[in-house]
C-alpha cells in the first residue's frame, strides 16, 4: 500500500479488525519510509459493474465513492450517522453485484438510492430527488414534496 504522506511503497499492517457491519476490514498501517500512520478499508467485490450513463452512449466503472457522496450530501446537517450511510451504500453496491447484470443503468442506481433514503430520511429523500429528477420549476417540487408528506401520514 502506498502511503499517503511520502508515496514510499512499502507499508506494515499494525492492526486489522472489522468494521461495526462486518461488510469491510479496517486496517492501521505504518509507512516503512516516513513512519506516518494511515488506515485503510478494504471490502469484498463480488464482480464488476458497469454504469450505462442516460441515453446509452457513454459507460463507464461503478463508483462507490461517487454513490457515497451523493448520499452524504443529500444527508447533509440531518444527523444521519457515517454508519448508516455506509450501510445504504453497501446495500445498494451489494444489490448491484449480486443482480447478475454486467451492465446497470444509472436510472436503476438513482432509484435504489430513493427507495433507501425514503426509508431513511424525508428531508434527504427530497433533496436527492429534486437533483435526481431535475425539478424545473417549484411546482414540480411542490408536487413531489406533497406527495412525500402524504406517504408519511398513511
Amino acid at each position: 500500500m502506498r502511503c499517503p504522506f511520502c508515496g514510499h511503497e512499502d507499508s506494515q499492517v499494525k492492526d486489522s479488525r472489522p468494521s461495526e457491519d462486518a461488510a469491510s476490514i479496517r486496517r492501521r498501517r505504518q509507512c516503512e519510509g516516513c513512519g506516518g500512520r494511515f488506515t485503510t478499508f478494504e471490502r469484498v467485490q463480488l464482480r464488476e459493474v458497469t454504469v450505462v450513463k442516460s441515453g446509452g452512449a457513454k459507460r463507464e466503472p461503478f463508483e462507490r465513492g461517487k454513490l457515497e457522496r451523493s448520499i452524504e450530501i443529500a444527508c447533509r446537517k440531518r444527523g444521519i450517522s457515517a454508519e448508516r450511510i455506509d450501510r445504504l451504500v453497501s446495500g445498494i453496491q451489494r444489490q448491484l453485484e449480486t443482480s447478475g447484470d454486467q451492465e446497470v443503468e444509472a436510472a436503476r442506481i438513482g432509484e435504489l438510492v430513493m427507495d433507501g433514503l425514503k426509508g431513511l430520511d424525508p428531508v434527504a429523500y427530497i433533496r436527492f430527488a429534486s437533483v435526481y429528477k431535475d425539478f424545473t420549476e417549484a411546482r414540480d417540487f411542490e408536487a413531489f414534496a406533497g406527495n412525500v408528506s402524504e406517504v408519511g401520514k398513511g
